[in-house]
Order: C-alpha cells, then sequence, then structure tokens
C-alpha cells in the first residue's frame, strides 16, 4: 500500500512538472525549381520561406514568469548541408525570460527591423518578391544580442535589441507596432556600426497593410545610409513598395507587388550616376492543407537598364 502510494506521489509530481513545460521540434521544408533569364533550370531550398529545423521550449516558473529557448539552424534541402558551414544553430540560438514585462532574449536571434521587415511585402515575402534582388540587403540575425520586445497593449507593442559581443559590426535595431482590426503599421530603425572604421549603416523603414475584405492592400517606404558596396560619396538609397494580395478563396491566394529602389550621394557628388533598381512579381499559393502550399510565380528586375526574371514553382511544408 505505501509504495502504492509513494508511486501515485511521483507521477502526480512528473504529471504536474510535464504540465508546466514543454518542448517542441518544427522546421520548414521548403524545395522550389526555378530559373533565371540567362541561367539553366535549377532547384533550390527555401523559395517561400527558409528551410529550417528548430527546437523551442517553455517552463512555468510561476507567478506569470517563464523560461523560454530557442535552438533554430537553417537547412538546404537541396543538398541536406546546415546553411550555414561551421554553424550550429545559424538562424536563432537564445535562452531568456517573459512574463507581464514582456520578454528577454540572450543569444542570436532576430533584430528588431527583420521583424517587421516582411510584413507588407508581396509575393508572400518570398524569394519572388518584387524587394528582392532590388532593396538593399540588411543584416537579419545578430549573435551576443539582448533583445527586447513590449506585451501587445491595445494592438501596440514594440522591441529593441544590440549586440555585445566583439564583432566588427554593432548592431542596434528596433521597432514600434500597431496591428488592430484590418490596420497594421511599422516603425523599424536599424543601425551596423563597424567597430575598425566607424562608419554606420542605417536603415530606416516605414510599412503598412490594410484589409479591404476582398483584398489586403501593402506598402513599405525605407531609407539606407551608406549602403554597402555603392561607389558613392556618403550614399543614401531611398526604397519604396507596393503591392496586393488577393485571395480568390479559402485555398488560393494571388499576390502582385511592385518595388523601386535609388542610390545616390548625398552631398550631391557622385563618382557616376545614380544607381536606380525597380521590379515586379507575381505570386500565387495554393494550400492543400493548414501546413502544406504549393506556390509559383516570377519576378522582373531591371538595374541601371539592365533586365532579369526569375520564375519558380515549389512546395513549402511546416512541421
Amino acid at each position: 500500500m505505501k509504495k502504492s502510494l509513494i508511486a501515485i506521489a511521483v507521477l502526480t509530481v512528473a504529471g504536474a512538472a510535464s504540465a508546466q513545460s514543454s518542448l517542441n521540434l518544427y522546421g520548414v521544408a521548403d524545395v522550389w525549381i526555378g530559373k533565371t533569364k540567362n541561367g539553366d533550370a535549377n532547384l533550390g531550398s527555401g523559395g517561400l520561406a527558409g528551410s529550417r529545423l528548430g527546437f523551442k521550449g517553455t517552463e512555468d516558473l510561476g507567478g506569470g514568469l517563464k523560461a523560454h529557448f530557442t535552438l533554430e539552424q537553417g537547412v538546404s534541402l537541396d543538398t541536406g548541408a546546415a546553411a550555414a558551414a561551421g554553424v550550429a544553430f545559424s538562424r536563432q540560438a537564445n535562452v531568456g525570460l517573459s512574463g507581464g514585462f514582456g520578454s528577454v532574449k540572450l543569444g542570436r536571434s532576430f533584430t528588431a527591423l527583420d521583424d517587421i521587415n516582411g510584413a507588407a511585402n508581396s509575393g508572400f515575402d518570398s524569394a519572388l518578391s518584387a524587394t528582392n534582388n532590388v532593396w538593399v540587403a540588411y543584416t537579419a540575425s545578430v549573435n551576443d544580442q539582448i533583445y527586447y520586445s513590449t506585451p501587445d497593449m491595445g494592438g501596440l507593442s514594440g522591441a529593441v535589441g544590440f549586440n555585445l559581443s566583439g564583432d566588427a559590426t554593432d548592431i542596434t535595431s528596433m521597432h514600434v507596432k500597431y496591428s488592430s482590426g484590418p490596420i497594421y503599421v511599422g516603425v523599424a530603425y536599424q543601425d551596423d556600426k563597424s567597430t575598425t572604421v566607424g562608419k554606420s549603416i542605417e536603415h530606416m523603414l516605414i510599412n503598412g497593410t490594410y484589409d479591404l475584405g476582398m483584398a489586403v492592400a501593402k506598402a513599405s517606404f525605407r531609407t539606407v545610409k551608406n549602403p554597402v558596396g555603392d561607389p558613392f560619396i556618403n550614399p543614401k538609397a531611398t526604397e519604396y513598395h507596393v503591392g496586393l494580395d488577393y485571395p480568390v478563396n479559402s485555398n488560393l491566394t494571388l499576390s502582385v507587388g511592385y518595388a523601386n529602389s535609388e542610390t545616390e550621394a548625398s552631398n550631391g557628388i557622385t563618382t557616376g550616376k545614380s544607381r536606380k533598381s525597380a521590379g515586379f512579381d507575381f505570386a500565387a499559393g495554393y494550400s492543400l492543407s493548414k501546413r502544406t502550399m504549393l506556390y509559383g510565380g516570377f519576378n522582373s528586375t531591371k538595374t541601371n537598364g539592365v533586365k532579369d526574371s526569375f520564375v519558380a514553382a515549389g512546395v513549402n511544408h511546416a512541421f
């Protein structure tokens, strides 16, 4: 009888501990077949969303306080290799606490700018998007980052992050967003400062969406000071994007968008002509289930008169 009572007590404690903690394996498997204007047909990974494998978990510490962690690795499904050679968890590797005060993450995580960058992007914010190969690239994930996000306050929330490493670049990012009913609006800033030359790349983003009922309208505006690789003195890129998502039915959604980017010297002195780039996209996504989607489409770009195009179709499965 005594042994039975002990066994019941152990099972009760184990059940309570299990109820207070969770561990999840998740990921995305995404493969596409595509072709550029002057290239051969190719099979690639992560057309709609980057393929990945991740582990995340939480523990209820009581009083509304929780501990959480995320370990996430990018995977190239076309080769089976890790997305970043020699890096165990290239996308995220962090631990933190959350509660009524919001959430704190310590470690490698995405920047506050990246958190909202794709919120108003056409083409399902994918490799088909009009902004792809048109807008200036930015750093999306940062090592040694302290990241804080506020709780949702009636649709209003924000986040800030900065790294404390000896890396060649110090990155500070922040965003504020409002989402309620048919409206979403976001503002973000990111400063990538070189610790060797003291020069910063500054990104400022404003984007928004509005659900019209029959479709969702999207728009973004961004400026980038001192974008890398531009042969100008004190260059500044000015960029914008407009798009529309149209759900034909519960399974099929069509998306179109246009993006533009122009880089010129902010002091009016250049070593050449300003760089102008524009892109157009058309994409379609068909949901076979809540976790599996077929997608396809194309984007067309023009940079300083040089045209290129990309057409692709693929399958995305989330688990």
